[in-house]
């Protein structure tokens, strides 16, 4: 991605991949080449994200068991906060435990209440390899923390219990069901 240029208009739209993929359950590998390849793979993940309308977006939704993820994401203050990070940690999190509606480009159309913390800090590399650290607070820091579950291999589903759980389960069987007509 060069300095300055707007995120995914050089990248091609990629299929999403759909819960239930054993790549939305597996740990993503750690970068090891900051090369011409990941740029590409950073712009074709900001043109998906947008295809899709989302806020944010990992490698391994379209496939790709890499440890990358890109957001386009306001905060509580509507603050949009643009960027990608490879290789990310979630080194803090702090604040409130809240509630809040959580929906995933991976499973279309369907959200549930998901508890998160109202900060998070997330630490990683650019595509250049440079150092980057990512503050955000309510809902932005809500995408950070969604965004780092993905790369160890996990959705939003996963942190429901009960009968969030089981609806959220039941739908996505429906939606599934009706996508195979």
């Amino acid at each position: 991605m060069r300095p300055g240029s707007i995120p995914g208009t050089r990248g091609r739209v990629r299929p999403l991949t759909l819960l239930g993929d054993p790549v939305l359950h597996t740990p993503c590998a750690e970068v090891t080449h900051f090369d011409a390849e990941l740029a590409r793979l950073v712009e074709d993940m900001f043109a998906t994200m947008y295809a899709a309308q989302g806020v944010g977006l990992a490698a391994n939704q379209i496939g790709r068991p890499l440890r990358v993820f890109v957001y386009d994401c306001p905060d509580d203050e509507d603050v949009r906060h643009v960027g990608h990070v490879v290789n990310p940690s979630l080194v803090e999190t702090d604040g409130l435990v809240m509630r809040g509606p959580e929906g995933c480009l991976s499973l279309p159309g369907l959200e549930a209440g998901t508890e998160r913390y109202d900060e998070a800090v997330v630490e990683g590399f650019t595509v250049r390899g440079e150092p980057v650290r990512v503050v955000g607070t309510g809902f932005f820091a809500r995408c950070l923390q969604h965004e780092v579950d993905h790369l160890v291999g996990e959705t939003y589903v996963d942190r429901l219990t009960g009968w969030r759980r089981k609806r959220l389960m039941r739908q996505a069987a429906r939606a599934t069901w009706r996508r195979k007509l």
